[in-house]
């Protein structure tokens, strides 16, 4: 009875009186009996405007079975069951939390997210377990100093309130390894939170700050760093030493140069659009050497310089909306996945290539180093096979492109001689594009053991052959601007396909075997008819980084769809669903997930 003494000597109404009657209709006592016995409790999402008592005196009054003279089994002797550790009450229309509160000293997660709270009590100080606190979505405009008390206090998050400042002694959350203070309204970020030692990640995005204090560097451990939509002029050079970084977002500030970072060996992606950059030099490049992602849309760039062949890591590269005429063609070196050069007045490259896609724009980038540096058989004029069908294969491409490309010819059929003019030449591309092909050649199963790019798009492919299956190397798959509904199973034998373009088809939903393709990074289903998609399979798809579902029939967006954290870009706009809004869509992916992720129902 030891537990029980000691709750009742935080109360002195407490003692064995019975549970309120009223509680049951607010809280059923099934629900009370199994929180008494898992020590969680759930009451998210029943319009509560205020806490029942029987929530707060769970563990202190006799319950209402026990009255009734009901026999306890081994297992069910009430005064040995579990203390609360677990309360979650988010998605309520509560307004103010009662010093009842220290009634729970045993919680160790209390989520109150998603209500219309104003003020945390500070009986808060009392929860000395406590290591998740989530009272976002709420309307805190300042919090008590007796948060800092909670020294075990491992993740906080108080996203989208109305906050101005942080507490004195907030460095005292020696535990912290989360913390979550986007959409407030801080002005300041105070030199004392460098003495967060474990603090792993750091959302401070959609602020009023205006510069960070240089001491953020003395973070040793954290590794992610969100300071999007703020009033950031500059970054304090210290930044470059923090070690640990490997994600830091900096999109819609006011910097006017992108920041160098010699220390900063393992920051894995740099999102910088939305800022008034207009210079990349070497010296800002030179020590990324561990970055996959590099953000730089709409940004005043005018140019790209050769020493972007010294990012050997990166795979994705946005450089849409800036000023760039011209681009390095040392650039097709890199091992890209994802290149964007949407507005741009690019002179140097055909709109049409661009419109292909990023692997057509490397291939041509590639191409033209060779045609800077002709050799003697270069100097030699381009041969070609002429056609019965009065059409041209390139065997130049086939012999140094390794490319079969029979393309925007407004053929029903791709002749034979096509395919007899690779001969005993590799060919890793096939590019069949803007025909009028009903059907994929069969033919193409000849070079299952080499073409690893297969573009079909811009024809009038009702169904996919299994020949196309058959090509065990192929990693790039573009399909778009055509009549399809369906994938074959046999797709799942692709066990290399990294990329899929399925935009401009006829899906009405996402084709299930992609769901079991592990390698996909890249799945574009844009302009289809999709109404639904399986969050709970897309999240074994581990490797996928990049979803644009645009302009489909998407009525809702399942909230599970936050739980796949690898997702870098997912892209939702055109919909008819009503949340989330266009205002958090406008925000990135990033604050797309954690939306949807505040909103999965426990």
């Amino acid at each position: 009875m030891s537990r029980l003494k000691g709750a009742a000597g935080r109360d002195t109404r407490a003692g064995f009186r019975t549970e309120p009657r009223d509680c049951t209709t607010s809280v059923p006592q099934g629900l009370l009996k199994a929180a008494r016995k898992s020590g969680q409790l759930n009451l998210s999402g029943r319009n509560l405007s205020e806490v029942p008592q029987c929530v707060w005196r769970i563990n202190v009054d006799i319950p209402e079975e026990a009255n009734q003279n009901l026999s306890f089994g081994a297992t069910e002797r009430w005064w040995e069951q579990t203390d609360l550790t677990k309360l979650i009450i988010s998605n309520n229309k509560l307004q103010s939390i009662t010093d009842d509160l220290r009634l729970l000293p045993a919680l160790t997660v209390l989520d109150i997210h998603d209500n219309q709270l104003t003020s945390l009590p500070s009986a808060i100080r009392e929860l000395e377990n406590l290591q998740k606190l989530n009272v976002s979505h709420n309307k805190l405009k300042i919090l008590p100093e007796e948060i800092t008390n909670l020294r075990n206090l491992k993740g906080l998050y108080l996203q989208h309130n109305e906050l101005t400042c942080i507490p004195e002694g907030f460095e005292q959350l020696s535990s912290l390894e989360d913390l979550d203070l986007s959409s407030n309204r801080l002005t300041t970020v105070p030199v004392s939170f460098s003495a967060l030692s474990s603090l792993v990640r750091l959302n401070l995005s959609s602020n009023q700050l205006k510069s960070l204090p240089a001491e953020i560097s003395r973070m040793k451990k954290l590794k992610h760093l969100d300071c999007n939509s703020n009033l950031l002029e500059t970054i304090p050079s210290e930044l470059a030493g923090m070690e640990s970084l490997e994600l830091l977002y900096l999109r819609r500030n006011k910097l006017h140069s992108l920041p160098q970072f010699p220390s900063c060996r393992l920051l894995k992606e740099l999102h910088v659009g939305e800022n008034q950059i207009e210079m990349l030099g070497a010296e800002h490049l030179k020590h990324l050497n561990s970055i996959l992602v590099l953000e730089l849309r709409d940004n005043k760039l005018k140019s790209v310089p050769d020493e972007i062949t010294l990012l050997q890591s990166l795979e994705r590269l946005d450089l849409s909306n800036n000023d760039i005429s011209s681009l390095p063609y040392s650039l097709g070196n890199l091992h890209l996945k994802f290149l964007a050069l949407e507005g741009n007045p690019l002179r140097t490259i055909r709109r049409e290539i661009i419109n292909k896609g990023t692997q057509e724009v490397l291939k041509y980038l590639r191409s033209k180093i060779r045609d800077d540096r002709p050799t003697q058989s270069d100097s030699v004029t381009e041969t070609a096979m002429t056609l019965p069908s009065e059409s041209r294969v390139n065997v130049h491409a086939i012999t140094t492109l390794k490319t079969l490309d029979y393309s925007d010819k407004q053929k029903t059929s791709i002749p034979d001689e096509v395919f007899d003019a690779v001969k005993s030449h590799i060919v890793t591309s096939v590019n069949f594009s803007k025909n009028e092909l009903c059907e994929i050649p069969k033919r193409i199963v000849e070079l299952k053991e080499m073409v690893s790019d297969v573009n079909l798009s811009f024809n009038k492919l009702s169904f996919v052959s299994l020949e196309l299956c058959m090509l065990q190397k192929l990693t790039f798959l573009d399909l778009r601007n055509n009549f399809l509904n369906s994938l074959p199973e046999e797709m799942e034998s692709l066990i290399r396909l990294q990329m899929i373009n399925l935009s401009f088809n006829r899906f009405k939903i996402l084709p299930e075997v992609l769901y079991r393709i592990p390698t996909l990074e890249t799945v574009l289903i844009s302009n289809n008819q999709v109404g639904s998609v399986d969050p709970q399979k897309m999240k074994m798809m581990e490797n996928l980084t990049t979803l644009d579902l645009q302009n489909n029939d998407l009525l809702q967006i399942p909230p599970e769809l936050g739980n796949c954290v690898n997702l870098r870009t997912l892209l939702l706009d055109g919909n008819p669903f009503r949340v989330p809004r266009a205002a958090i869509l406008m925000k990135g992916t990033a604050a797309i997930l954690e939306y949807l992720r505040d909103r999965i129902p426990t």
